[in-house]
């Protein structure tokens, strides 16, 4: 699919687009494909620069060809080859951290946004995750359920591809599912422990594909998904959903902008973009009939924040005051262990998809246990793994380490001994953590930037130190031992501080009641009808599942109805 090409096919000051798009990953690509589709005429304004994958990845790069070995640099934290430009410090784009608080705010800068950062891991919310507050008593119930999203749902597994299998799972929800590669054979004796532990394990979701769909290769199973895929056979907006909204001829991006303020008309209608050229530094404006926010949660509550106005003093679409609010990240967790069977291995292939082919959702009834929300566990090692650093800890395997020939027999004995769980889990919102701007820090565009406030509470300390002991039984099911010590609870039984998962949520939530959230059920604003949100921040609740399949299928659900209010002249 052609990537689509950063050229104005006019200058944006003399035209009036129909919508405006603010970011291009997961819900601005979205938004972009069904409305280019529909015949909108739509400009998307994305801060960082052109990428693509065919052109730019570094798929079929070894490690050895770089003087890092892979290793991590500044603006790729997840290794020197890795397909996102971004990280949680970009140079001249602060952002500040209340005092006594820990957390980390990851931003690409680069089109197609974190879709090509992410895991792929692409599960559906379940229809008891919609209502959290009905079953547990605590957060909001969601506005509209799993019925809602089914449908759409389903649209993304078609259009996009998701491999997984038939469970039947109440709150885990099915797709339309391409075939799942099998287990790597690490995975299997995961699969055995967990079998004897009680853990429930299944095949993995992922939106790779196992089978060509819509034009698409197969995955030819290198395992480089993370550094962009030159034969498109995962997911990322730019080639899955902007290249087809660019050949409509009706997509007209602005790279390199940095959105600046949402404008208003003297009836409270927004009328576009102001955003700062960041080749030419000066100011620019580009007017639109709608205006689409799709800019990640926290980007898009401070450009919501900084669009003051004598109509809205506060911030733009915070009436209710809660755009900030809300803020929530995933748990995270990992357990890393040895395992012996696994050592002076026969060599074998473990090609696969770049990440698991198994994983394990979560299996209990929180009414019986002292915390209230589920999560699930997430495989990874044997030889599948970093091209850097896979062996750092090789100082704690039996007889490992030494000099020539030793050295090299204990590489080869232990390497693909290793395997780690890395668990995600479901936090409740509360109202310690929410971002806010800060009243004297700007970036170096002049625009005032986030300050974070976070906190976790008892809810997710206990369910963090569950998954440590989760995880430590499957690998002692494996024969193996856990290379870290249990963490106690003045170490926060190892939970990750907040934004490291790079889940966050919330923020301008959306509700039925006006007075309590920022969007309705359509990810409308309710105090401004032309602006629409469709990035993760109109969550109300986390579930234990990743939420970009999720962004997906709100987003397409919200930029069906545009489409039909602006047919019916309600837009």
């Amino acid at each position: 699919m052609p990537v689509p090409t950063p050229v104005m096919r006019l200058q944006p000051r003399r035209k009036v687009f129909d919508v405006a798009i603010i970011g291009s990953g997961a819900g601005g690509g979205m938004a972009a494909y069904v409305l280019t589709r529909a015949g909108a005429d739509v400009v998307l304004l994305e801060a960082g620069a052109p990428w693509s994958a065919a052109t730019d990845g570094a798929m079929l790069k070894w490690s050895y060809e770089s003087p890092r070995r892979g290793a991590p640099t500044p603006t790729h934290p997840f290794g020197e080859f890795d397909g996102c430009i971004g990280g949680w410090h970009i140079n001249g784009e602060p952002y500040t951290v209340a005092p006594g608080n820990e957390f980390g705010w990851w931003r690409a800068r680069m089109l197609g946004g974190r879709t090509n950062h992410w895991g792929r891991i692409s599960l559906r919310f379940g229809p008891d995750d919609f209502r959290s507050k009905t079953l547990g008593g605590l957060g909001d119930d969601w506005p509209i359920g799993y019925d809602d999203l089914r449908p759409y749902y389903d649209a993304v597994d078609r259009l996009v591809g998701v491999f997984g299998s038939i469970e039947s799972l109440p709150n885990d929800p099915d797709g339309i599912f391409l075939p799942a590669p099998r287990p790597r054979c690490y995975e299997l004796l995961i699969k055995q422990a967990c079998d004897s532990v009680g853990v429930r394990c299944i095949p993995s979701r992922l939106s790779v594909l196992t089978r060509a769909l819509n034009g698409r290769a197969a995955c030819h199973y290198c395992g480089q998904c993370g550094r962009g895929c030159k034969t498109n056979s995962n997911f990322s907006s730019t080639d899955v959903l902007l290249g087809p909204a660019h050949l409509t001829n009706r997509l007209t991006l602005l790279m390199n902008t940095m959105a600046r303020e949402i404008t208003t008309d003297e009836t409270g209608l927004v009328t576009g973009v102001s955003y700062v050229d960041k080749h030419t530094m000066t100011d620019e404006h580009v007017r639109a009939r709608v205006v689409i926010v799709a800019a990640s949660a926290c980007e898009s509550a401070r450009l919501l924040l900084n669009s003051k106005s004598s109509r809205f003093p506060s911030g733009l679409a915070n009436t209710s005051g809660v755009v900030g609010k809300y803020l929530t990240d995933t748990t995270g967790t990992d357990v890393v262990g040895f395992v012996p069977r696994l050592t002076d291995h026969v060599p074998h292939n473990e090609d696969g998809v770049g990440g698991m082919h198994i994983y394990m959702p979560w299996w209990l009834d929180n009414r019986t246990l002292d915390f209230p929300r589920g999560y699930h566990i997430e495989p990874w090692g044997g030889l599948n793994q970093p091209a850097y650093g896979s062996m750092d800890s090789i100082e704690k395997f039996p007889s490992g380490g030494g000099y020539g020939t030793a050295l090299k027999n204990d590489y080869r004995r232990y390497f693909g001994s290793r395997v780690g769980f890395s668990c995600r889990g479901a936090m409740v919102p509360n109202p310690d953590s929410y971002c806010e701007l800060d009243p004297q820090v700007v970036d170096r565009w002049g625009i005032p930037v986030l300050r974070f406030h976070w906190q976790w509470s008892d809810h997710e300390y206990l369910q963090v130190k569950h998954m440590q002991e989760t995880c430590r039984a499957i690998i002692s099911a494996m024969g193996g031992d856990v290379l870290a010590p249990m963490p106690t609870r003045d170490e926060g039984f190892g939970i990750a501080a907040g934004g490291r998962i790079i889940h966050e949520l919330g923020t301008t939530r959306m509700g039925d009641d006006p007075i309590r959230s920022a969007v309705n059920s359509w990810c409308q604003a309710h105090d401004v009808k032309n602006l629409f949100v469709t990035d993760g921040g109109p969550f109300v609740s986390q579930a234990d599942k990743n939420p970009t399949w999720t962004i997906l299928a709100l987003s397409m659900r919200t930029a069906d109805y545009i489409v039909t209010q602006r047919k019916a002249g309600a837009l």
